[in-house]
């Protein structure tokens, strides 16, 4: 920086006058700016002096782990305010943005699951979707006795397992509603989404810490195993347990003994009545249930369908890139094990992939569906897949459909679908089968918040009640009551 001015005379107190050359001020001006900068370091250094271990949040163990997280929550709730929180976001939402097509292709390669453009389409919602800091709210209630304020308050460190089928939109969604409630996470990532795991925390670590946050917000083990999840579950310094998987670790997490979300399994089933449009139906039922190759929770697992109209719909899906299969045992050779469970090396598989392993030729090579038409014990029915091969049962009536949906969604509270223009139907549905998602008249995938209304989240806790989690869910309510004061009534 240069000053371009000839000299400067400046008054002495005793009326003596000092020239200052411009060489002189220049060299203050540098002694001044160079002050600036070593206490713009000072501070930064300060922020980050818990990640010299780390690698962007990454640790060798667990214990290490918790510990960078125990110290940068603490920084995060004494020195950063809700708007400075809210710039973190921002950074962190525009940074993963730069590198949605490359964890797509990461988780894809990597778990050998889904489709890339269908994963493209879930980071993006994870990213522009899950709510920030604007999901937390501060109630009042004042009176002749004083006033009283209830806020939302951190838990602290949480400790979040994350599931192989949406690894990255996961982290995405959980790191945002939980560092906007003030918590750091410590994630167990699934140890066959690790890189892609591993990649997400550091990209959003370093995204923080370039927007002036303190380092290791996010962190995690460099080799997750259930060791790592049950230390990490166990350690006295987590104060809250979130679990996105199976019923294995979510019944783990509510175990504990501490506060526990769980966000478990579902078997959503989805009904078609003789009121609607079959063609929209079965476009809708396709678009939800092939949506990355079946792998959310959420997608369409069960058809329960009205005799009356079964038959037109499984045209209309064949029309539009579904194929019916009646070999039903080639199917089941290859997709159920001897034990009945389902074969996970095909979870997650193209459908055109799956028939070839039955010796079944596919009709297309991008085929998205794969329809079986069978009875309601049927394995496939009962099972949740997570592939896509859509099982159909017929029903005599939509009394016997609700009945059939009940049955097949096993009490996990989890999503549910219908077609129907019949009001009564509509609600008739939603009072027996008691989801946490229902979606009326789309693709399941609307229920997250993609061609629908409504926040978007990959943590969805039907069993322990939350519903779609957000910010608000990771705090705790803590009462502050001022008597006989502020009391202007």
């Amino acid at each position: 920086m240069s000053i371009d001015i000839r000299a400067v005379s400046l008054n002495r107190e005793g009326g003596e006058r000092l020239d200052i050359k411009n060489q002189d001020i220049n060299k203050i001006v540098e002694q001044i700016l160079k002050e600036i900068e070593e206490e713009k370091t000072e501070i930064k250094d300060n922020k980050t002096e818990n990640s010299s271990k780390g690698d962007l949040g990454i640790f060798p163990t667990m214990d290490e782990a918790i510990d960078a997280a125990c110290k940068a929550q603490n920084i995060l709730q004494n020195d950063y305010s809700i708007e400075e929180r809210e710039e973190l976001i921002k950074a962190m939402r525009n940074e993963i943005s730069m590198h949605v097509d490359k964890i797509s292709r990461m988780a894809y390669e990597e778990s050998g699951m889904g489709r890339i453009e269908d994963k493209i389409i879930k980071n993006n919602l994870a990213i522009n979707k899950t709510p920030g800091t604007e999901d937390l709210r501060t109630e009042a209630k004042s009176g002749k006795k004083g006033l009283t304020i209830l806020e939302e308050a951190p838990f602290g460190v949480i400790c979040a397992i994350t599931p192989v089928t949406n690894p990255s939109e996961t982290i995405i969604c959980n790191s945002i509603g939980m560092i906007a409630a003030c918590n750091t996470v410590v994630f167990n990532g699934h140890p066959r989404a690790k890189k892609t795991s591993t990649y997400v925390i550091k990209v959003l670590n370093q995204s923080i810490i370039e927007a002036g946050g303190p380092a290791n917000l996010l962190t995690a083990v460099a080799e997750p195993t259930i060791q790592t999840v049950e230390s990490c579950m166990a350690d006295d310094r987590i104060s809250m347990i979130v679990a996105t998987g199976g019923p294995g670790v979510v019944k783990a997490a509510l175990s504990s003994g501490k506060k526990a979300i769980g966000a478990g399994a579902g078997n959503p089933p989805v009904l078609v009545d003789d009121t609607v449009d079959l063609k929209r139906a079965a476009s809708d039922i396709i678009k939800g249930a092939s949506f990355d190759n079946n792998l959310p929770c959420t997608s369409e697992k069960v058809i329960v369908a009205l005799d009356s109209v079964a038959d037109e719909l499984i045209k209309h899906m064949i029309d539009d890139n579904a194929q019916l299969i009646d070999d039903t045992v080639s199917l089941e050779k290859i997709i159920l094990n001897d034990d009945g469970s389902i074969n996970k090396d095909l979870v997650g598989k193209n459908a055109a992939y799956i028939l070839r392993k039955a010796g079944i030729k596919p009709k297309c090579e991008d085929l998205r569906l794969v329809i079986v038409d069978v009875e309601l014990d049927h394995p496939f029915v009962q099972e949740e897949q997570l592939m896509p091969v859509i099982p159909l049962v017929r029903a005599k009536n939509f009394e016997e459909a609700m009945e059939i949906g009940v049955q097949v969604e096993h009490g996990n509270r989890h999503t549910a679908v219908i077609h129907s223009k019949n009001v009564d139907n509509l609600t008739a549905f939603a009072k027996k089968i008691e989801t946490t998602i229902y979606v009326k008249n789309a693709p399941s995938y609307a229920g997250i918040g993609a061609g629908g209304e409504g926040h978007t989240t990959f943590t969805i806790a039907g069993p322990t009640g939350e519903g779609l989690t957000s910010a608000r869910t990771f705090t705790r309510k803590r009462r502050c009551v001022l008597v006989d004061g502020f009391s202007i009534i």
